[in-house]
C-alpha cells in the first residue's frame, strides 16, 4: 500500500496560467510597438511559444491567442506611453503596426469576439464624455479596450465577460476591478442590489446569444435594454452595434421609439467597415450614444450614412453634455461605502460594502533554481527551511527559524508557473517573508489545476457521484491547498496573503471558518497587516440567520459552530452559499481545519461513532462551491487519517491521483499504515502541489 501511494506522483504536469502566459507575451510585445516595430508573425510566435511552452503546430496555443495577446500589448503600450495631442492619428498608426487577424477559432465565431479596433475605442470611450467621478461598466469587456480607455480618465470600473479565458487575462490586467461572468443580455438582473453605473460602453455581440445555436437578432437590443435600465438617471450608454442596429431601419424603428419613452438618443452614425480591416473583415458598424435623461423630443437623430473616424470625431466633439454626478462627499470609489448617494439631485439608495484601496498592484518577480533531494542537507532530524525550488526578488528572510523533518526536505516540489499579484510594499517591506510569499505561490498554483474527473453534486450537498464529462449538471473540483506549518511560521497572514492575491485579481469575496469567534481579531490584525482594512472583514453572527448578507464584496468570518447552525427551515450554510454565488471563485480558508475532523462515521471502541456536524458542514460548503480556492490550515492535520476525512479538495480519493476509490478506502489503508503511511501522504502532497509542512 505505501509502495501504491509512493510510485503514485512522480510525474507532475505543469499547469499554464492561460491568463498570466498572455499578458506575459503581450508585455514583450508591447517593447516591439513602443520602438515603433510592426508585430511580425515570427515574433508573436517566438513569444506565444515561449509562454506556453510549446508552439501551435502541437496545439500549445491557436492565433486567435495570439490576437488576443496583441490586443494586451496595445494596453500595455497606452498605460506606458498615453495618448498624444493628435491620439486618432497616433491609435491609427498603432494599429497599422499589429497583424491581420486572418484565423477564427470555435468559440469567437460562436460567441461573435470582434474586440473594438483601437481608434474606433478611443472614439466611443470620448462619446462617454468620463471623468474621475464615473463608475463605468463594460459588460461584454472581451479583453478590456474600452476599459483601458475609461482607465486612462481615472474612471472606477466594473467588467463582466462570458468568456473564461478572456475573463482570465481581464484579470490579470485588471486586478482589483470587480469582474462578473454573466450573460450581459440579462446584466441588470444579475447586477441587483449593487452599485448602479454613471456610464456604460459596450460593443456585444451582433447577432449571438448563450446556448442559442441560430442567429438570434434580438441580442443587441437585449444587450443595450439591460444596460439602460442599469444606469442611473443622468447616465450615458455608448454602444457600437452592426450598422443595422438603427432608428432608420424600419425592423428596429419599435425598439428606438421604446428606448426614446425613458431616455434620449443623442447621437446614431454608421461607421465605415474598412474600421475593421485589421480584424479580418470590413462590416460596417453604427455608434449609438442614449443619455438616461427625459426625451425632450419624439424625434431620434440618426445619420443613415457610414462616416470615416475623422468625420465621427468631429459630431463627438459636438455632443451635449453629461449631467454631472453629484454625491455627497469624494469619488465614486468612496461613495460605494455610503448609505446615501445623489446623483442628479434624485437620491438612490445603495448598499454599503466594504472597500480597501491596494495600491501599486503588482506582478510577483522570482526566478526557478534547480534543486536535488540531497544538496545541503545535513544528517539530522530536522533540516533549515527555505524555498527551494524558488528565489523571490526583493523578498525578506522569514523573521523566525523554520524548519522542516528530513523526509520532507528531500521532497523537491514542482517548479511553479503561477505569479501572485501583491501589492509591492508587501515584498519590500517584508509584511510577507519569503517562506510566506513562496505559500502564496503555491497555493495559486494549486488552485489553477481542477482535479481529475466529473461529478454531479445532489440537492443536499451531501453526495457526490462520478459522471461523464457531458453528463447534465456535472461539475469540476477545482484542486485546494493544505497549509501545514507549525507555530511561528504565521499560518493567519499566509491566509490572508492567499485571500490578498485572489482580491487583487477581482474575486473580492472570501469565506474564513475558524473555530473561535475571539479569532476574528487574529484575522483582522492579520488582514490589515497587509494593507486591508477591518471593515473588509464580515462577522457572520452580526447578521440575523436568514438575512441576505449586503455586502458584494468582503471576506465572511464565521465558526464552525456558527456554520453549522439552522433553524425553522434556514441555514447558515444556505445563507453563505446565496452570498457567494453558485459560480464563487474565490477563496475558503478553512483555519484551524482538524476542527472538521470526523467527517465520516467510523468505528470506534464502543461502536460506531457518527460523522461530527462540523465534518459534515464544512464538506457540504466545498461541495455547494465547486469553483472555490479552498485553503485547508492546521499545524496538526497529519496526526491521524480522521484530520484528512474532510478534504475533499486534495484529491487523495476517488480522482484517480493517488490509488483510493473512496474516502472510507482511504482511510481504512492509512490507518493500517500509521504514522509512517500519513508521512508518505504528506511527502505526495508536497509533489502535487498540494500542501506544505514546516
Amino acid at each position: 500500500m505505501v509502495n501504491a501511494i509512493q510510485g503514485s506522483l512522480f510525474d507532475v504536469q505543469t499547469v499554464l496560467d492561460y491568463g498570466q502566459s498572455i499578458v506575459s507575451a503581450g508585455h514583450e510585445l508591447a517593447k516591439l510597438l513602443i520602438k515603433n516595430q510592426p508585430l511580425a508573425n515570427k515574433a508573436i510566435q517566438s513569444q506565444m511559444n515561449r509562454y506556453f511552452n510549446g508552439t501551435a503546430a502541437s496545439g500549445a496555443w491557436q492565433w486567435k491567442d495570439a490576437y488576443e495577446a496583441v490586443e494586451v500589448a496595445l494596453i500595455l503600450y497606452l498605460r506606458q506611453k498615453g495618448l498624444s495631442e493628435n491620439p486618432l492619428e497616433q491609435l491609427q498608426l498603432l494599429q497599422s503596426l499589429c497583424p491581420t487577424h486572418t484565423r477564427r477559432s470555435e468559440e469567437q465565431l460562436k460567441l461573435q469576439q470582434f474586440s473594438t479596433p483601437l481608434p474606433l475605442a478611443y472614439l466611443i470611450t470620448l462619446a462617454g464624455q468620463i471623468s474621475s467621478n464615473d463608475l463605468v461598466l463594460e459588460p461584454s469587456a472581451g479583453t478590456g479596450i474600452l476599459a483601458q480607455f475609461a482607465k486612462v480618465r481615472n474612471a472606477s470600473l466594473m467588467l463582466n465577460e462570458l468568456a473564461e479565458d478572456r475573463r482570465k487575462i481581464l484579470r490579470r490586467l485588471f486586478p482589483g476591478v470587480p469582474l462578473f461572468q454573466f450573460n450581459a443580455e440579462q446584466i441588470n438582473d444579475y447586477l441587483a442590489g449593487q452599485t448602479k453605473l454613471s456610464v456604460v460602453l459596450m460593443n456585444p455581440p451582433f447577432s449571438a446569444s448563450p446556448n442559442i445555436s441560430n442567429r438570434n437578432s434580438e441580442a443587441t437590443a437585449r444587450h443595450v435594454n439591460a444596460a439602460l435600465q442599469r444606469l442611473l438617471p443622468g447616465g450615458r450608454l455608448v454602444t457600437l452595434t452592426a450598422n443595422w442596429f438603427s432608428p432608420q431601419n424600419p425592423d428596429w424603428q419599435q425598439t428606438f421609439t421604446k428606448i426614446q419613452e425613458t431616455a434620449q438618443v443623442v447621437l446614431s452614425v454608421g461607421v465605415n467597415g474598412k474600421v475593421y480591416s485589421k480584424h479580418g473583415t470590413q462590416m460596417d458598424t453604427r455608434i449609438t450614444v442614449i443619455d438616461k435623461v427625459p426625451p425632450d423630443s419624439s424625434d431620434i437623430p440618426c445619420i443613415h450614412q457610414t462616416l470615416e473616424l475623422g468625420e465621427i470625431l468631429h459630431l463627438i466633439e459636438q455632443l451635449p453634455q453629461r449631467e454631472p454626478w453629484h454625491h455627497s462627499t469624494g469619488t465614486v470609489q468612496e461613495a460605494r461605502t455610503k448609505k446615501v448617494v445623489t446623483f442628479s439631485k434624485r437620491i438612490v439608495i445603495a448598499q454599503p460594502e466594504p472597500v480597501s484601496e491596494l495600491p501599486d498592484v503588482v506582478v510577483l518577480s522570482y526566478e526557478l533554481v534547480e534543486w536535488t533531494g540531497s544538496e545541503g542537507l545535513k544528517d539530522a532530524l530536522y533540516e533549515t527551511y527555505h524555498p527551494q525550488r524558488l528565489r523571490i526578488k526583493d523578498a525578506l528572510p522569514h523573521p523566525s527559524l523554520l524548519c522542516e523533518s528530513s523526509a520532507l526536505a528531500l521532497v523537491s516540489p514542482p517548479a511553479p508557473t503561477y505569479k501572485p499579484y501583491l501589492p509591492q510594499h508587501i515584498v519590500t517591506q517584508g509584511l510577507l517573508s519569503e517562506a510566506q510569499l513562496e505559500s502564496v505561490i503555491y497555493a495559486g498554483q494549486a488552485h489553477c489545476e481542477f482535479l481529475s474527473g466529473s461529478y454531479i453534486v445532489d440537492d443536499s450537498w451531501d453526495n457526490v457521484t462520478v459522471a461523464a464529462t457531458s453528463s447534465e449538471n456535472v461539475v469540476r473540483f477545482r484542486r485546494g491547498w493544505f497549509l501545514g506549518d507549525g507555530t511561528g511560521a504565521g499560518k493567519g497572514r499566509q491566509c490572508a496573503g492567499i485571500i490578498l492575491d485572489n482580491w487583487c485579481q477581482g474575486r473580492s469575496k472570501a469565506i474564513w471558518v475558524s473555530k473561535s469567534s475571539a479569532l476574528i481579531e487574529d484575522a483582522r490584525r492579520d488582514w490589515c497587516a497587509l494593507g486591508g482594512d477591518v471593515k473588509d472583514i464580515i462577522d457572520l453572527s452580526n447578521i440575523k440567520l436568514g438575512d441576505p448578507i449586503p455586502f458584494t464584496q468582503g471576506i465572511l468570518f464565521c465558526t464552525y459552530s456558527t456554520l453549522r447552525s439552522q433553524k425553522n427551515g434556514k441555514s447558515r450554510l444556505k445563507q453563505i452559499v446565496e452570498w457567494a454565488g453558485i459560480d464563487f471563485e474565490g477563496a475558503i480558508a478553512y483555519d484551524e481545519c482538524h476542527s472538521m475532523g470526523n467527517a465520516m462515521a467510523q468505528e470506534g471502541k464502543l461502536g460506531m461513532v457518527a460523522a461530527s456536524q462540523q465534518g459534515i458542514v464544512g464538506l457540504r460548503l466545498q461541495n455547494a462551491l465547486p469553483q472555490a480556492r479552498v485553503i485547508y490550515v492546521s499545524a496538526t492535520g497529519a496526526t491521524k487519517v480522521s484530520n484528512l476525512s474532510y478534504a475533499n479538495r486534495l484529491g487523495l480519493w476517488q480522482t484517480g491521483d493517488f490509488p483510493f476509490t473512496s474516502r472510507e478506502d482511504f482511510v481504512e489503508s492509512i490507518e493500517v499504515g500509521g504514522i509512517a503511511a500519513m508521512e508518505i501522504v504528506a511527502r505526495d502532497l508536497v509533489r502535487l502541489v498540494s500542501g506544505r509542512s514546516l
